[in-house]
């Protein structure tokens, strides 16, 4: 789970950081059905600003998806679909590769409102079958292995406060 602690002992993110005696906060959610890159900072304030809206940081996706993609789908996408709670745009997005029934999407936001990758395709007429988020701004998933922690790069860290206008 991505959270610091669970009530029912499930496995979560604190277990990881557990030896770590500052607080930790960490950057997007991640739901129990979706895998990926999450980041864990000690500076709160770095965290809200990489995960609110307004700061425009992206969040990169590879989405599985079944069936055929039409073509003009990352244009409707890219001018926004309605959802119950708003309107939801994807920043970018690229058909990455096909087998058989099976197509990989890659699809970057910018926000980060719950399930929206999951409801924005769903919306569309491609449920997700599979979802691995596979970057934060500039910071990269690449060869991590599900489980396993590295600290950021000074470069990463440096990128990611300019990205949110925030002196480190």
């Amino acid at each position: 789970l991505s959270a610091m602690s669970d009530t029912q002992g499930r496995p979560c993110v604190g277990d990881l950081v557990e030896h770590r005696a500052e607080r930790l906060f960490h950057v997007g959610r991640l739901d129990a059905d979706s895998e990926g890159l999450l980041l864990l900072t000690n500076d709160g304030e770095l965290a809200h600003r990489l995960m609110h809206p307004s700061y425009g940081v992206r969040k990169t996706y590879l989405a599985e998806v079944t069936g055929a993609v039409p073509r003009e789908l990352g244009r409707i996408l890219r001018a926004g679909v309605e959802l119950e709670d708003g309107v939801a745009r994807a920043d970018s997005f690229r058909v990455v590769g096909r087998a058989g029934a099976r197509v990989m999407i890659e699809i970057a936001l910018h926000e980060g409102r719950k399930h929206i990758v999951r409801r924005l395709l769903d919306a569309v007429g491609h449920p997700v079958q599979r979802l691995v988020r596979t970057a934060i701004g500039p910071v990269r998933l690449g060869g991590q292995r599900p489980g396993t922690v590295r600290e950021l790069t000074r470069a990463e860290l440096a990128e990611l406060y300019r990205l949110v206008d925030k002196s480190s």
